[in-house]
């Protein structure tokens, strides 16, 4: 591991690894994807329906949890974030899928995770694998070094007329920024960090990192994404507000009973997560 990378990672809150995955590796993930596109969760979602914008996400699929822990273990990203972050340990948490097909699959809004997740700390990493040769004007975009800065109210994900939207509402947070809006009239406003990357390359993102997907185009129509989360020793329970207009309990929606568990502050650990360093 080289210096560098740990640096750009703690400090920028994103790095790509070059080939980071091999050929055998980088298909068994997109079976993994293909798979639970054919098998959607209860937390699947199609962004902005009626709209004409085609995309699918879905998120900690729990018929798809049997398969995935498998496959993590096959993959390097254990020993990789626990290198990064200097951290003894480092555990699975779950799987996020993002489709956008047709050249009409609309802009992922920028959020930080956090806003949805009730996590905190620095040991928490995604791995964003693409299936394709993903041009940098369609590639995932992060403001550099937000994961050290505010934590932010989410947005709904409803209205892409309104991106700020508050998740939350209330005064525990602050709303986001329009991020677009900004860089529209000022392109400096925040310093924004994309890459292209080509099939076996992997994104790196610290999930309290503001972030949000370009949309695909006629040129780029079709972005086949799978990403699969995991945290380390400095990864602590952190609830999320108390009023949420969403409907959101402090636990989240994802592996409540287990966080149900955790009190404010203490380690995020449960037997439910696969270890894998």
């Amino acid at each position: 591991m080289q210096d560098a990378v740990r640096k750009a990672f703690l400090e920028d809150g994103a790095v790509v690894i070059k080939g980071c995955l091999n050929e055998a590796q980088l298909a068994q993930c997109r079976a993994a994807f293909d798979w639970a596109v054919d098998n959607p969760g209860p937390h699947a979602t199609k962004m902005y329906k009626d709209t004409g914008q085609r995309s699918h996400v879905d998120n900690c699929n729990p018929l798809a949890k049997p398969r995935l822990d498998e496959l993590v273990a096959s993959l390097p990203f254990g020993a990789l974030f626990a290198d990064i972050w200097g951290s003894a340990n480092a555990w699975y948490f779950a799987e996020e899928i993002f489709l956008k097909e047709g050249g009409v699959g609309a802009r992922t809004l920028w959020h930080q995770d956090t806003s949805y997740l009730p996590w905190a700390g620095l040991h928490w990493g995604n791995a964003w694998i693409s299936f394709e040769s993903v041009p940098k004007q369609n590639a995932l975009e992060i403001v550099r070094g937000s994961h050290r800065g505010p934590q932010y109210d989410g947005t709904t994900f409803v209205d892409p007329n309104d991106p700020t939207d508050p998740l939350h509402g209330g005064d525990v947070w602050p709303r986001l920024p329009d991020v677009e809006a900004e860089r529209r009239v000022n392109p400096g406003a925040h310093d924004i960090l994309s890459w292209a990357t080509e099939p076996g390359d992997v994104l790196l993102l610290h999930p309290g990192s503001l972030h949000g997907g370009a949309p695909v185009d006629a040129a780029f129509p079709d972005r086949h994404t799978l990403v699969l989360r995991f945290f380390g020793d400095d990864a602590t329970y952190r609830p999320l507000p108390d009023e949420s207009r969403s409907g959101y309990q402090r636990t989240g929606v994802l592996f409540r009973e287990e966080m149900e568990a955790l009190t404010p502050g203490a380690p995020f650990r449960s037997p439910v997560f696969r270890q894998v360093a």
